[in-house]
């Protein structure tokens, strides 16, 4: 079996869990639901950058009491009309029409439900390009960070991303988000006191993020300090109790330290959340494992008494 340090949960690249997404777009938990119902975003526990943009960018049309409906099937009218677009919310400019949504496509704005092309009177918006060398020159924070994450999914490009995020937070020295990803960039790297100092600085500014102290406590982890970890693996889940990658990553902290019944709650809790894939055999497997020692055998049937 492998070790528990290879099987530890990390996240190479930035995800907002759900309560940060609501958090962040403020938004509730009923309007994410009712959005994925009607498949304008995937149902799941965390997102990434371009979904967070979407999900701002169906809020903003829903401000503007376009339904959901409407915004759907405006997509796949889009769709339809530009071959290759996967996704009109991110790779075009979008704005109202009354009730219904148009496109900025090429410098031209059309309406894809009715094919007619429009005025467009609205500020210009800016856009997600599909490839990094289409971007053009970053001026704010928020530009800087969308090239940030582009860049690092290229192992190659990874320190220009290192120098977009530094630039965000020139920009913005309070952006929790982008000393987490500049963390992770020197957590994959195998610089640990780098990534740590950014993990740490991520709580300091926003105390209430529970994948900076997921992420902390990763880095803690790694280099040894376990009782830490555990610390910061709790603040996260009592932050966000469904974060099923803390409970797994807290369940093999305290089997570490040969806490087997506490690190038996967080198998549970983690089966629980997240029942398919291979992490979850491995859970189930720990949890088969702690049950069959003869120690907890006998406190459980104690408490069958």
């Amino acid at each position: 079996m492998p070790t528990a340090d290879r099987l530890r949960k990390t996240n190479p690249v930035h995800r907002y869990h759900r309560t940060d997404v609501l958090r962040i777009l403020h938004i509730t938990a009923r309007q994410l639901a009712q959005w994925q119902k009607a498949g304008l975003v995937g149902v799941a526990e965390n997102y990434s950058f371009f979904d967070l943009l979407q999900l701002k960018k169906v809020r903003d049309l829903r401000a503007k009491r376009v339904r959901s409906a409407v915004i759907r099937s405006s997509l796949e009218a889009m769709q339809k009309q530009v071959a290759g677009m996967e996704n009109p919310l991110l790779e075009a400019g979008t704005f109202s029409t009354g009730t219904r949504v148009a496109f900025r496509h090429e410098g031209r704005a059309v309406e894809p439900m009715s094919g007619q092309f429009v005025m467009d009177f609205s500020p210009n918006e800016r856009v997600v390009p599909a490839k990094v060398k289409a971007m053009h020159t970053a001026e704010t924070a928020a530009e800087y960070f969308a090239r940030g994450v582009a860049l690092e999914e290229d192992p190659k490009s990874q320190p220009e991303a290192i120098q977009a995020y530094n630039k965000v937070l020139e920009l913005d020295p309070e952006h929790a988000a982008a000393y987490i990803n500049l963390g992770t960039l020197y957590y994959n790297r195998q610089d640990y006191a780098q990534a740590e100092a950014n993990y740490r600085k991520a709580v300091e500014v926003d105390p209430r993020y529970a994948l900076a102290y997921f992420d902390l406590g990763n880095v803690l982890d790694e280099t040894g300090r376990v009782a830490e970890a555990i610390k910061a693996y709790n603040t996260a889940l009592l932050l966000a109790p469904t974060y099923a990658d803390a409970h797994y990553n807290l369940a093999l902290a305290y089997e570490k330290t040969r806490q087997p019944r506490r690190a038996l709650n967080h198998w549970r809790a983690y089966v629980h959340l997240d029942g398919a894939g291979p992490w979850s055999t491995h859970a189930r497997n720990q949890i088969r494992r702690i049950l069959e020692n003869e120690d907890l055998k006998v406190v459980f049937r104690r408490k069958k008494t």
